[in-house]
């Protein structure tokens, strides 16, 4: 089994451009929720997590197209649920060109 904690901690250190974008838009309480970024739960790395409002965003790229990343998602999904957890997605795709709409969309789902 990989060590979880050290991969967290280089994905933390290693954002791709689109969490470095969002992470600037709900760091800080800005959402009122306190997000922290690649953390643990389980045997999953969760993008951003607000542990007391249950809420984790997930950004995906392509590779979340292909058949195997759908079946993986979904079960990984279907155990966050489990724990009480609500999983929101975006796409890269949308962080990249709509951020305003992605943002807005993110106070709807977490209730602002």
């Amino acid at each position: 089994m990989p060590d979880l904690k050290s991969n967290a901690k280089y994905l933390r250190s290693n954002m791709t451009p689109q969490e470095c974008k969002l992470w600037n838009l709900i760091r800080k309480k800005q959402t009122g929720c306190k997000f922290l970024r690649q953390y643990v739960i389980g045997n999953y790395i969760v993008d951003f997590v607000c542990r007391e409002n249950k809420i984790i965003i997930e950004i995906d790229g392509g590779q979340h197209n292909n058949p195997q990343d759908i079946e993986y998602d979904k079960a990984r999904t279907t155990y966050l649920n489990s724990l009480g957890y609500k999983v929101i997605r975006f796409w890269n795709n949308d962080i990249d060109n709509n951020i305003e709409g992605v943002y807005e969309n993110l106070l709807k789902e977490i209730g602002k």
